[in-house]
């Protein structure tokens, strides 16, 4: 367990150790800014911008985050606008076409006409500074990240115009209806509820003209191409992309609001900790933005204006992963004697085509053809068989770019206020909030198709009958406003109220209620609550999966399983990083899941049911059915023996033979390494950010995922982190793995790091006295040919 008090004491001692005189000053002159910028940076790297107008102040956010995260954010950038082979060669054309596909295609002079003004100009400023950084390191290179050298690129410059274009290239869940598909031609559709059982409950049923067993994973089409091919540049016994379904089955975060009259305080607390992956680039920046009529602070999306998680001088905002089904996989009927005719409303239609031609680093362009149908980009266009694949995506409707949501946010005064900006924000999000008057709410947010008919669970023919028909917004979700009970969480758990209308679910995918459950014990269970509550709570270990297992432990086992038997009844139930029965359990319940699924699912479908839901296993071991065969409780018990016995010789192989040494961290290891690491220059330059061990795992409040990770390492959860006291705004405290610059050179490249590990919160400075107190450097940004 973490000592509450060491978060405090902790970060308070760092910043003693600053003195005020060590301040250095600086001044760059740069275009694009109406008036003198202030950037005053504090002892953990955090940029506080002062600007004399809103706008300038957003030009300052664009400025500083290309100052600590050019490469990440230009890698980015150059990868969603399709021009990767203009700077690496012909072998990324193709996934310079995927990303083409999912530009947007209307009209991009009204979509930015949509935006309120006074947004989009903040919008423009950020682009502006963003340019502003680049224009400076052009013309001092010994100012460019190492990257640029390494790969002889250079950045590309930005357009406000890019924000709207560029819509993502994401599976969100076609992919997953590929599977059920294909289970669904064996019939053993059940098997799907073995990964992923539906919440809310709901009968799927195969759609009414899909042929399933014509549905394979070529339906994917472009999401078939694979990791980016960096090729010869590349180590070739390195894989060459993280595991992007593991990443997406434990998305996820933690938040919740405690009203003022349940704190020790008196002031409402917010806290918040999104679950994003671990391993590569960090994926959030601090950042402290004031103007006249602006003053917010908080983490914010590398290469996206304005600030996602953090308070202004009003109120307190957060946020987690709420589930809307935004995306639909449309099967297609081409015309027999020309596919460029798809079958739509008892007509053959043409494809809109696009032929383009990709940018090609020393060579000549190369040709692509781009296939829009009307329900939109094809991904998969197959004459042959006399098919192609069409993806819905809400992300490509008008409207659908989250680029301006974040600004329109931080711009809010009150709750009120707050319901103008919510209609710029398409992408599904609880959002939280607790503000000075003592008030806190809940809101659904985000986008929902409105389909013709269907589920939105298999894929469906593209022939007209499930088409999308238009959409609701966040009017048509659930929110609540300072609830009786006097707390309010979430963490990705089916939070629709009881009485929801059947036909308005807006998805199936809502996660295993575990981490809401351990939250909502604790919250209801104190008193008064104070932000050292607050900051335990978000690296508290204990495991309900594990709690439930322990109580389901056999009587007695063979001489193979006893010792187990006899640490784990010993064992708490909290998955801590120097925990020697938390190691046994993890091992455990791998070799459970993986037993399980031998057992219960038939050859023919194990390369699509490769994982197994936790309450599903649990399900089975208390109460075995005949899926584990002819005499369930013996198979049950044979497999529970086996599987105990297999974990304690593991643990002795992976930890040694001595258990009393065993340590959960020493499999649980946090390592964080450049995404290029894999060529061996990159490597070289950028040292990987590791040594250390975690607790916690996928199903534990301090979330540190194991899911799509082959071994131990923690593969994601919460590298962000915060707990606000609202309206003291001075005693608010966060967290950033590993630091806030991505330069192997500064010395906030990895120094959250051990922070983080220790739970070791750090102060969120805001006020004016205590950010100048602290100030470690100041830069002044002029106009460029303005006198200072």
């Amino acid at each position: 367990m973490l000592n509450r008090r060491s978060f405090l004491l902790g970060s308070t001692a760092m910043l003693a150790l600053v003195p005020v005189a060590a301040a250095r000053t600086g001044r760059v002159d740069v275009s694009g800014l109406t008036a003198p910028i202030e950037i005053i940076d504090d002892p953990y790297g955090v940029p506080h911008i002062r600007a004399a107008s809103i706008p300038d102040a957003y030009f300052g956010q664009g400025y500083v985050v290309a100052r600590d995260r050019l490469f990440q954010i230009d890698f980015s950038h150059r990868r969603e606008m399709g021009l990767m082979a203009e700077a690496f060669g012909r072998d990324f054309a193709a996934h310079d076409a995927r990303a083409r596909l999912f530009h947007y295609r209307g009209d991009l002079d009204a979509e930015l006409a949509a935006v309120p003004e006074k947004v989009l100009a903040c919008a423009r400023a950020y682009v502006a500074g963003i340019n502003a950084r680049i224009d400076e390191v052009l013309a001092d290179r010994s100012l460019l990240p190492l990257e640029y050298a390494i790969l002889g690129v250079r950045p590309l410059k930005w357009d406000i115009r890019d924000l709207v274009l560029a819509r993502g290239e994401r599976i969100n869940s076609a992919d997953e209806e590929v599977r059920r598909a294909r289970l669904a031609a064996l019939g053993l559709l059940d098997l799907d509820a073995v990964i992923a059982p539906l919440r809310p409950a709901w009968k799927m049923t195969v759609p009414e003209g899909l042929d399933v067993a014509a549905v394979s994973d070529a339906d994917l089409g472009v999401f078939r191409l694979g990791a980016l091919p960096f090729g010869a540049m590349v180590l070739p016994q390195e894989p060459n992309d993280p595991d992007p379904v593991g990443e997406r089955a434990n998305g996820g975060s933690n938040a919740w609001t405690v009203a003022p009259s349940r704190t020790t305080t008196g002031r409402a607390i917010l806290a918040n900790d999104p679950h994003l992956g671990i391993g590569g680039f960090d994926p959030r920046h601090v950042a402290h933005l004031s103007a006249p009529g602006l003053d917010v602070i908080g983490g914010g999306s590398p290469g996206q204006p304005g600030i996602m998680q953090g308070h202004t001088d009003r109120f307190a905002f957060g946020r987690t992963n709420f589930h809307i089904d935004q995306q639909d996989l449309f099967v297609l009927e081409l015309n027999p004697d020309d596919p460029e005719l798809y079958r739509h409303e008892g007509k053959w239609k043409k494809f809109d085509r696009v032929d383009i031609h990709i940018p090609v680093k020393g060579g000549a362009p190369a040709p692509f053809t781009l296939r829009f149908a009307a329900q939109g980009p094809v991904i998969a266009h197959d004459p042959a068989r006399r098919r192609a694949t069409a993806l819905a995506v809400i992300d490509l409707q008008p409207g659908g770019s989250d680029a301006f949501a974040m600004i329109a946010i931080n711009l809010a005064r009150d709750w009120a206020d707050l319901r103008n900006a919510f209609p710029l924000h398409p992408s599904p999000t609880n959002f939280h909030y607790a503000d000075i008057e003592g008030n806190h709410g809940w809101q659904v947010i985000g986008f929902v198709p409105v389909r013709r008919k269907g589920d939105g669970l298999l894929p469906v023919p593209g022939d007209g009958r499930y088409d999308w028909t238009g959409r609701r917004d966040f009017r048509a979700l659930p929110s609540e406003y300072n609830p009786a009970k006097g707390w309010f969480a979430s963490a990705n758990q089916n939070n629709l109220p009881r009485d929801w209308p059947r036909d308005r679910i807006p998805a199936f995918s809502f996660k295993d209620p575990y981490r809401y459950e351990r939250i909502a014990d604790v919250l209801s269970g104190q008193r008064k609550h104070s932000l050292a509550d607050s900051i335990a709570l978000q690296h508290d270990t204990l495991s309900t999966p594990a709690r439930q297992l322990l109580a389901l432990l056999p009587a007695r086992g063979s001489a193979g399983a006893a010792p187990a038997l006899v640490m784990l009844r010993g064992w708490d139930a909290r998955v801590d990083a120097e925990s020697g029965a938390a190691a046994l359990f993890e091992l455990l319940w791998r070799e459970l899941g993986n037993r399980m699924l031998a057992l219960i699912v038939p050859e023919r479908a194990r390369a699509l049911v490769t994982e197994i839901a936790p309450s599903v296993l649990l399900g089975l071991l208390a109460d075995p059915d005949a899926r584990l065969g002819p005499d369930p409780k013996a198979a049950r018990d044979a497999l529970f023996d086996a599987a105990l016995a297999a974990a304690w010789n593991g643990a002795r192989e992976k930890l040694g033979p001595d258990p009393a040494a065993w340590r959960w961290a020493t499999l649980h290891q946090v390592r964080l390494a450049h995404p290029l690491s894999r060529i061996p220059a990159i490597a070289k330059a950028f040292p990987p950010i590791e040594g250390e061990g975690a607790g916690g795992d996928s199903y534990t409040v301090m979330a540190r995922w194991l899911h799509g990770n082959a071994g131990w390492q923690v593969s994601g959860g919460a590298s962000y982190l915060q707990v606000i006291d609202v309206g003291a705004w001075d005693n608010s405290v966060m967290l950033n793995l590993p630091g806030q610059s991505n330069d192997p050179r500064s010395p906030h490249y990895r120094d959250f790091y051990r922070p983080w590990i220790a739970g070791a919160m750090q102060p969120m400075l805001f006020s004016r006295a205590a950010v100048d107190k602290h100030a470690v450097s100041r830069t002044m940004l002029n106009p460029k040919g303005k006198s200072a």
